[in-house]
């Protein structure tokens, strides 16, 4: 029988994702939970699992594709409970219940007790499942399905129209030029559209003096990015992030302060925490000082940590911490957070920041960790910038960015010394926050960085 596999909703309400690969074909053979996909979903890249065990029968979306939850995406041809072959197109008995789909795979077929069905162990023989007293009602016909081309040729299947044969490179290609395949005649083996025919299109395109139906001739094919303009696509990262800046901007009023510390006895504690045995292989940097400095201040400033709720008219204050990260990625900007920073000392925050740091760049990131901040940090001194006015995330009252420390001339015990200074700029959410709150808030977490000692007066 043919079962559908519809984009399922991979966790914290998210609405569509994005193709990258598929590891599977169209007539492959698949085992239950082997991963057929790789989707990208609010930043993060996340690998979906078979929920059947059969013949991959149709893939329905190409890579790069931007799909809605809910829609189907691939189409299996598996065997009916019994474990015989079904022939493709007929009507599944749908009074089973399903599997449900979870982010690290799917259960075993379940019976119809609605327990998930054991395998049988290696060399013990499985019970025969008894009898049905009452034989099963027919489900109703679904419409047809296109399949794979063993079922075609059995002739109990309706066929529906193919789309222009391609490879998943060659239509990304095209869907990014704002070319339609179904126009092109491809001079592949059997008809099939390379990207040399899509760059001919282009040119056919562009050229105010071809005519209609004429063919171009290119004695160079024009690729992608070359020319006076570039269209690239508004999807994946970028397409996240720009609509979460715009929520926070015109929703959140931003107010902006900034703060110059000498932090030389702070970077003097980081080279004497990096010669000490427990620290070793543990990356210290200024920024892992700052989260530890951003955690305790929260102590003393606890309505900074909070959430404007529009919709209720409340003002949600967190009894936690979780510590967004701004992390620059191949793939773009992306803010996980980690859980319960406020219970971490300062050795289990600096492995927990390198971690994340870490899965980002891979792409590894789960979207669980981009959801739930509570307040953030963007550290904009790596980039050689000494401060800015960073963005609130929707739904934090603060962040704050921690810029490049320089040796620059400083006043110290009355005379001018060369100090290793930096600067503190923190934006807040002024429906929140008022000025002198987030003065204050800054101030302590620059004592903290100007002198760690202050830790032991602060409560």
């Amino acid at each position: 029988m043919i079962r559908e596999f519809r984009l399922p909703d991979l966790g914290e309400g998210l609405t569509e994702s994005e193709i990258l690969s598929w590891r599977v074909a169209e007539g492959q053979s698949v085992t239950l939970n082997q991963v057929i996909a790789e989707v990208e979903t609010a930043k993060a890249v996340v690998e979906l699992p078979s929920p059947f065990e059969g013949v991959v029968a149709r893939l329905h979306e190409s890579v790069g594709s931007v799909v809605e939850v809910g829609s189907p995406i691939i189409s299996f041809d598996v065997a009916d409970p019994a474990g015989t072959s079904v022939p493709a197109g007929t009507a599944p008995v749908e009074d089973a219940p399903r599997r449900q789909p979870t982010l690290v795979g799917y259960g075993a077929e379940p019976d119809k007790a609605g327990r998930p069905a054991r395998r049988p162990r290696p060399g013990l023989s499985a019970q025969p499942a008894p009898a049905s007293p009452v034989p099963p009602v027919p489900a109703p016909a679904p419409a047809p399905v296109p399949v794979a081309p063993d079922a075609v040729a059995a002739g109990n299947v309706e066929v529906m129209p193919d789309r222009p044969r391609s490879t998943p490179p060659v239509r990304k290609l095209a869907r990014d030029l704002g070319i339609d395949l179904a126009g092109i005649s491809g001079s592949g083996p059997e008809g099939r559209i390379l990207r040399a025919d899509v760059e001919a299109a282009i040119g056919s395109r562009d050229d105010p003096g071809m005519q209609a139906g004429a063919q171009p001739v290119v004695a160079d094919a024009p690729h992608l990015g070359q020319g006076r303009e570039e269209r690239v696509p508004i999807a994946g990262i970028r397409k996240h992030t720009a609509a979460a800046m715009v929520a926070s901007a015109f929703t959140a009023p931003h107010a902006t302060v900034f703060l110059t510390v000498d932090v030389t006895p702070s970077m003097n504690l980081l080279e004497k925490l990096r010669a000490r045995k427990e620290y070793d292989g543990v990356r210290l940097t200024p920024l892992v000082l700052a989260a530890k400095a951003v955690c305790l201040a929260l102590r003393r400033h606890p309505g900074l940590n909070a959430r404007w709720d529009e919709a209720a008219r409340e003002i949600i204050r967190y009894r936690y911490v979780n510590l967004g990260i701004a992390a620059a990625t191949p793939r773009g900007l992306m803010v996980p957070n980690i859980k319960d920073a406020q219970e971490l000392g300062l050795r289990e925050l600096a492995l927990a920041i390198s971690d994340l740091a870490r899965t980002a760049r891979e792409g590894r990131t789960p979207p669980a960790a981009l959801s739930g901040g509570t307040v953030s940090i963007s550290n904009v001194g790596v980039f050689g910038v000494d401060a800015g006015t960073p963005i609130l995330n929707p739904g934090e009252a603060v962040i704050l960015a921690l810029g490049a420390v320089r040796n620059q001339p400083w006043e110290y015990e009355g005379g001018i010394a060369l100090r290793q200074v930096t600067t503190l700029s923190l934006s807040f959410d002024h429906r929140l926050v008022d000025g002198a709150e987030g003065a204050a808030f800054l101030r302590d977490i620059g004592d903290v960085l100007g002198e760690p000692a202050m830790v032991l007066a602060m409560d």
